[in-house]
């Protein structure tokens, strides 16, 4: 059934790749969704009202997809259609109320879909970072557990758990890179919140449906869980900023930019993608797929009021 739908669907190859369970066609023009978010700094008011930082756009496009911006409150219909356009979502980092905001609202209705379409065996890969990680958990568990677990403005390495080296994300990780992500500062953190390890592991939802791949400690003493995968579902986690290795550069920020950093961000965004391709999702037609893409929409300069380079507004 794959295979043919595989032949029906605008811009899908034929080729086929072995997933977790079962057998995938290989889409090789993945289409990632990304969330937009509530502006909700003075200085980028005038800009719009919701926003994506141009990094993130990046990041995906670098790794070979294209990307959507998701804008906020929109239908659940609406919501649905592009669903099953796209071939996965990432949710990004910022500030929003986890439960209340549009944008958490809009998370939901996604991380809905794509638990649905995965157990019926359409795959549909998500990627929380930093802000989104935490989504993820809200979600998955059903409450908020995240307490104060700053890590603000620091690179650090990954205390990676044993469930890492036989990890989906890490998989593709050369032996020399995983000891380097272990005592290297490869890692931008930017967060004051976080779930920790024990709270994580004393929760059943939690884990039951994630795998801890890493931990790092906050500046209280806290240790928080900085990486996480699905053990079911093609759900990824990250506290940390992969992007930011190779696309943000404020001279005050701890933004990790060696080889080795560079090397971390590139096969992170390379598996995302990845396991996007193994997603069938279309658009209708090439018109609406075009129209759908960001390269409609022209990014704004922002290094001069915000630590973002560029952002794309809505």
């Amino acid at each position: 059934m794959f295979r043919l739908f595989a032949l029906l669907c605008f811009g899908v190859t034929c080729d086929t790749v072995a997933t977790r369970n079962f057998r995938m066609p290989v889409n090789n023009r993945p289409i990632i969704g990304i969330l937009t978010q509530e502006v909700d700094e003075t200085v980028m008011q005038p800009f719009g009202n919701s926003y994506i930082p141009a990094t993130y756009v990046k990041y995906l496009e670098s790794g070979g997809s294209r990307v959507v911006p998701i804008r906020l409150n929109q239908s659940e219909a609406e919501y649905e259609k592009i669903f099953k356009s796209i071939n996965g979502m990432l949710y990004i980092g910022g500030a929003a109320n986890l439960v209340t905001s549009d944008y958490a609202k809009a998370a939901r209705v996604f991380f809905q879909l794509a638990l649905k379409a995965n157990k019926m065996g359409n795959y549909f890969p998500l990627w929380g970072t930093c802000m989104g990680f935490q989504l993820l958990t809200v979600m998955v568990a059903g409450e908020n557990l995240l307490s104060n677990t700053t890590a603000e403005n620091l690179a650090l390495p990954l205390n990676l758990t044993e469930e890492a080296h036989s990890s989906h994300m890490f998989k593709d990780f050369p032996a020399n890179l995983l000891k380097a992500i272990s005592h290297e500062p490869l890692t931008g953190n930017f967060h004051h919140y976080g779930v920790t390890e024990t709270a994580f592991r004393g929760d059943e939802k939690l884990s039951q449906f994630f795998s801890i791949l890493s931990t790092n400690v906050a500046e209280n003493g806290a240790v928080f869980v900085s990486t996480m995968e699905g053990k079911q579902y093609p759900f990824y986690g990250v506290q940390w900023h992969p992007e930011v290795n190779r696309f943000q550069w404020h001279p005050k920020k701890q933004f990790p930019h060696s080889s080795n950093a560079v090397r971390v961000s590139s096969l992170l965004a390379e598996f995302f993608v990845n396991e996007a391709r193994k997603s069938s999702h279309h658009f209708a037609s090439p018109e609406d797929e075009a129209s759908a893409l960001i390269y409609s929409y022209t990014p704004v300069y922002t290094a001069n009021v915000t630590s973002y380079e560029q952002c794309y507004f809505f």
